[in-house]
């Protein structure tokens, strides 16, 4: 008969202790320590254990048999892009993001549009719920079954039982499982209630999708060790105030990790933004000073994004930095490179930074477009129309190569963009096979004169 044994369980990290500390000496949270039960073998037992595992012996590598698995279409060519194509048979995705940032809403949209039998489970929401925001979304229902469940044991008897050839499982922080004796969310039931589902779906070939909530840093909820187990870790990024959302693969065995999808939120639910360029940038009239767009990359897909700056007199006497979607301390390193290298004195100004559309893009090319907005605005005259920007500017000013420009190059030529300013390091592009000028540069000081003046 197992023991029964006491121990404290981080909720952050996982790590355990035999008596409640205040800080976690793994992670350095406070107050993350719970009381969790578990069963413990005798030693005798553990080995017969052990002994009735020996039994596999190593094959070559060449003799292994090669399957190739068809892939199975979610019929949302943004979630399979990210996805690498579709869904694997017997895969666990794991899908995590922000309250209310959509993750239902999505998932229960993929679950209208798959060609084939759903089992919906939420241990979160009751089914009248479920039905209103079907109802909203126009979600069409006639192959989704719902169950309000948080027994794993009763989720996968009722899976196998249907046959589903999806299951969704929302979320696994609210699931509890027979053989742990401890609440729903904590670390032991996380893992084990994880494990059982990973179980269900390798022996019935069944692709499950498991929403995961986030800590307040971001990271997904619970031990380590369930981002290990499951397959693919998808997130779900975006801001409540802005209506874009970006969904990446941070781990992905069955594809890239390089791909991201863009959907947009409406009142209709979460749609598909395919050329994410048209909607990022601003279709203005006039010229306005302070706006230059860059040619900028997210994971392999290229997009143009505008890039909006501000540069006023400090009132306060202290200046203000203050961005939105770019790195702060990315901004005050280039506007040091402006005042050292080319001389403009904005020591006493106030600098203000947009990316238009409200997402957040951690990309070196942005740096040429940046550096050009913010002197457009500074000397109150706007950029020539059908300009953009690629480059990465360093310390001492000179323009370093970036990922892809190709990629950019090609993308702003098909928007119909007339000049581009790239690296002069990446001279050895084919630039016949564009209808766009590409304009190679050296130091920042040579895009000042370029695109500020009649050359």
């Amino acid at each position: 008969m197992p023991k029964l044994k006491t121990t404290y369980v981080c909720s952050n990290c996982g790590a355990s202790s035999s008596t409640w500390i205040g800080r976690c000496p793994s992670c350095g949270e406070w107050n993350t320590y719970n009381e969790e039960v578990q069963q413990v073998q005798s030693t005798k037992a553990a080995a017969t254990v052990g002994r009735a595992a020996i039994g596999s012996s190593p094959i070559l590598i060449k003799d292994i048999v090669e399957n190739r698995q068809q892939r199975r279409s979610t019929q949302s060519s943004e979630f399979d892009r990210v996805l690498g194509g579709g869904l694997v048979p017997g895969v666990v995705v794991l899908f995590g993001g922000e309250p209310g940032i959509g993750k239902s809403t999505l998932l229960l949209q993929v679950a209208g549009k798959f060609n084939g039998t759903v089992l919906y489970v939420s241990g979160e929401e009751s089914a009248e719920q479920i039905k209103m925001r079907a109802t909203r979304l126009k979600v069409h229902d006639e192959n989704i079954y719902f169950l309000a469940e948080i027994s794993c044991e009763n989720i996968i008897s009722q899976a196998r039982t249907l046959k589903p050839d999806l299951l969704i499982v929302d979320s696994i922080q609210t699931l509890r499982t027979d053989y742990i004796e401890s609440s729903p969310g904590t670390v032991s039931q996380i893992r084990e209630s994880a494990s059982q589902l990973q179980q269900f779906a390798k022996e019935t070939s069944t692709p499950v999708i498991i929403v995961g909530h986030i800590t307040k840093d971001g990271s997904l909820a619970g031990p380590k060790v369930l981002e290990h187990v499951v397959d693919t870790v998808l997130q779900f990024e975006g801001d409540n105030h802005f209506f874009y959302r970006i969904l990446r693969a941070h781990k992905n065995r069955f594809g890239s990790t390089s791909e991201i999808g863009i959907f947009e939120m409406g009142e209709e639910g979460l749609q598909e933004v395919a050329n994410p360029s048209e909607f990022l940038l601003g279709t203005h009239r006039e010229q306005y000073s302070g706006v230059s767009t860059a040619a900028t990359l997210e994971g392999v897909r290229p997009f143009m994004v505008e890039v909006q700056a501000l540069v006023s007199t400090a009132v306060y006497g202290t200046p203000q930095r203050s961005t939105t979607g770019f790195d702060s301390r990315r901004l005050n390193m280039l506007l040091a490179v402006l005042e050292k290298r080319a001389s403009f004195k904005l020591a006493t100004k106030d600098v203000f930074l947009n990316l238009a559309g409200g997402l957040k893009v951690i990309d070196p090319a942005l740096d040429l477009a940046v550096i050009c907005a913010i002197l457009s605005s500074d000397v109150d005259r706007p950029l020539r129309q059908g300009d953009c920007f690629a480059g990465e500017v360093g310390l001492s000013g000179e323009i370093r190569p970036t990922a892809r420009i190709e990629q950019r190059i090609a993308e702003a030529d098909k928007l119909g963009y007339k000049r581009i300013f790239v690296p002069n390091q990446q001279k050895n592009i084919q630039a016949s096979k564009y209808g766009i000028e590409i304009r190679f540069v050296d130091k920042i000081e040579q895009v000042i004169v370029a695109a500020f003046g009649n050359g």
